[in-house]
C-alpha cells in the first residue's frame, strides 16, 4: 500500500547558537549547515525509511531540483512534486546546546498548489492507501475531503498550529496527531478536550513524557513512555514520529506496536543534528530499541 502525503518541501538553514535569541538581540551563530526539510518532506522521508511506499504531493521553485533529487535518494516517490515560479520554501532554524529550536519559515512554493493537481495525484490511489497532510501547504481541507470520498483514511498532523485550519480539518480527519502545546491551544480554541474531539483516533506527543493515544471507538486512553535520550536537536522529531507511526500502520502493525516504533524513531532522531537528512532507517530504530 501507499501513504499519500500532501506536504511542504523546504531548504532548512541551521544555525547553532549559544542560546535562543531574545527579542531585539543580535546573536552570533557558532556553525551553519543546510539540509532538506519541511514537514511534508520530513514525514515522507520517515515513511520511506521505515519501509513503506510514499508519494509526496508538493511543489518546489526553480531552485528546488536538489531537494527533489535528495527526496528520491531517500526512497520518496517525487512524481507529484511540481515546479512553480515562486521560490522554494525555506526555514531558518536556530538550535541551542540543549537541542531546543526556534524556527522561521517562508512558505514560498508550498502555498501555491492547485487543487486539480492534487486531485489528479490522489485518483491514482489504491485500496487501503492513506492520506496525510499538515499545515505548511494550501489545499488541505479540499484534498482531505476528496481523499475521504475515495475511501482513504485521513491522517492530519496539526502543525504548525493554526486554530482556524485545525477546526476546518476536524470534520474530515480520521486520525489527529498533535503535541501537548498544540492540544492545549486547540482546547482553548474549541472548548473541547482531546478526548472530546470528533475524531476516531487522537495521538498527543508529550516529548520526554511519552505519548497518549485516545481511541474514541473503544473509549480507551493508552499512555506510552518515552525513551530517555540526551537531545542534540529536537527539530523534526514530531515528523519522524508521524512518519514511522503511519508506516507501521501501513504495514499492518497494531496501533500500540506502531506507536512504540514511532517513539523509538523520534528518540533516535533527537540524538542527531538535522531534519530529513537525520531521520534514521528502520534497522537503526529496531537496533536502538533492542539496545535500550
Amino acid at each position: 500500500m501507499t501513504v499519500w502525503c500532501l506536504g511542504s518541501v523546504n531548504a532548512d538553514s541551521f544555525y547553532r547558537v549559544p542560546h535562543l535569541p531574545e527579542p531585539g538581540e543580535t546573536l552570533a551563530a557558532t556553525s551553519f549547515d543546510r539540509g532538506l526539510g519541511g514537514k511534508g518532506a520530513n514525514m515522507a522521508v520517515a515513511i520511506a525509511r521505515a519501509g513503506s511506499r510514499v508519494e509526496l504531493i508538493g511543489a518546489v521553485g526553480l531552485d528546488g531540483g536538489w531537494m527533489r533529487d535528495r527526496l528520491k535518494g531517500y526512497g520518496v516517490s517525487v512524481g507529484h512534486i511540481v515546479d512553480v515560479a515562486e521560490p522554494s520554501g525555506h526555514a531558518i532554524i536556530a538550535v541551542d546546546p540543549a537541542g531546543e529550536n526556534q524556527i522561521l519559515i517562508f512558505a514560498g512554493a508550498n502555498r501555491v498548489l492547485r487543487g486539480a493537481e492534487v486531485r489528479r495525484a490522489l485518483t491514482r490511489r489504491a485500496a487501503g492507501d492513506m492520506f496525510l497532510c499538515q499545515n505548511e501547504t494550501n489545499q488541505q481541507v479540499e484534498a482531505a475531503t476528496f481523499a475521504r470520498s475515495l475511501g482513504m483514511r485521513v491522517v492530519y498532523a496539526a502543525a504548525p498550529f493554526d486554530a482556524d485550519a485545525v477546526q476546518a480539518m476536524l470534520p474530515v480527519t480520521d486520525m489527529l496527531i498533535l503535541n501537548a502545546v498544540e492540544a492545549a491551544q486547540l482546547e482553548e480554541a474549541t472548548g473541547l478536550s482531546t478526548d472530546e474531539l470528533p475524531v476516531t483516533d487522537v495521538v498527543v506527543t508529550l516529548g520526554a513524557e511519552g505519548v497518549v493515544w485516545i481511541d474514541r471507538e473503544a473509549e480507551q486512553v493508552a499512555k506510552f513512555d518515552a525513551f530517555p535520550v540526551e537531545a542534540v536537536d529536537t527539530t523534526g522529531a514530531g515528523d519522524t514520529f508521524t512518519g514511522f507511526l503511519l508506516a507501521g500502520l501501513d504495514q499492518g502493525m497494531h496501533m500500540v506496536d506502531a506507536v512504540d516504533l514511532a517513539i523509538r524513531a523520534a528518540a533516535l532522531k533527537v540524538t542527531r543534528q538535522g531534519t530529513a537528512d537525520a531521520i534514521p532507517a528502520r534497522r537503526e530504530v529496531e537496533a536502538f530499541g533492542t539496545d535500550s
